[in-house]
């Protein structure tokens, strides 16, 4: 029997030269747009002067003030978001970002890895390589989210089941990994809810689906690395180790 040749390798995309020096983990899409129209990007040895002129990354030589850059070590942060930020580099309405956390901090670029909504709070991580945070995200590989959440009421077990099994909202099926009630007051409780992947709003959206408001909404955990006792709104690097657990 003959054996079936090799599928061919998928062909590499093509993107604008500010979208592929972004991806090196350098500088944002803006800035490197902002170099492109600052006439400091050659393409093969030619000034480029269009941020989507376009490119194919192994192939086409990009080189920024005369130099070929070199990937920066990887850097991974996490911060304690407080409510009321919007997960954004840069925020159209003007509302604080964020990146206010990181004020006077002189610290390199560095992208969200996933979000938080404004109203959300808690573990959030950056990163200044692109490539490892798409693997964080993914939600066939990526570690799990485990979050302590604050509802309008006192859970049943009928209720704890549900959100396991999920529901279909707005044409989107939402469920949690998993789901136990962790405190309980007189008209309240705090749930730990984990989600295996991270769709918008996922979890306001699920209680919802069962008549559960949140009250508050907390990223306590990414896989193995706790939110600890880092201060609301303070920041800290990941070790080497950390980073690998991911």
């Amino acid at each position: 029997m003959k054996k079936k040749p090799p599928a061919p390798a998928p062909p590499v995309p093509r993107r604008g030269v500010a979208r592929a020096i972004s991806k090196m983990g350098i500088g944002s899409r803006t800035q490197a747009a902002q170099w492109v129209r600052e006439g400091r990007v050659r393409v093969n040895g030619k000034l480029v002067s269009d941020a989507e002129f376009p490119v194919t990354r192994g192939r086409d030589l990009i080189v920024i003030d005369g130099h070929e850059p070199a990937a920066p070590a990887r850097l991974v942060v996490m911060l304690n978001k407080p409510r009321g930020l919007v997960t954004t580099t840069r925020d159209e309405r003007g509302r604080d970002t964020v990146y206010k956390c990181f004020e006077g901090a002189e610290l390199p670029w560095l992208a969200p890895v996933g979000r938080l909504d404004k109203a959300s709070e808690g573990l959030l991580l950056f990163s200044n390589d692109p490539a490892w945070a798409a693997r964080i995200i993914d939600p066939t590989i990526g570690p799990e989210k485990t979050y302590h959440v604050q509802v309008n009421r006192l859970p049943d077990a009928a209720l704890l089941a549900n959100l396991e099994r999920g529901a279909v909202v707005e044409g989107e099926r939402l469920a949690a990994r998993a789901a136990r009630c962790i405190r309980a007051g007189g008209r309240n409780a705090w749930l730990e809810i984990v989600l295996d992947e991270g769709r918008n709003r996922q979890i306001r959206r699920l209680l919802s689906a069962f008549d559960v408001s949140v009250l508050r909404l907390v990223r306590v955990a990414i896989g193995s690395l706790p939110l600890g006792k880092l201060p609301k709104g303070g920041w800290r690097e990941l070790t080497t180790q950390e980073m690998e657990s991911l």
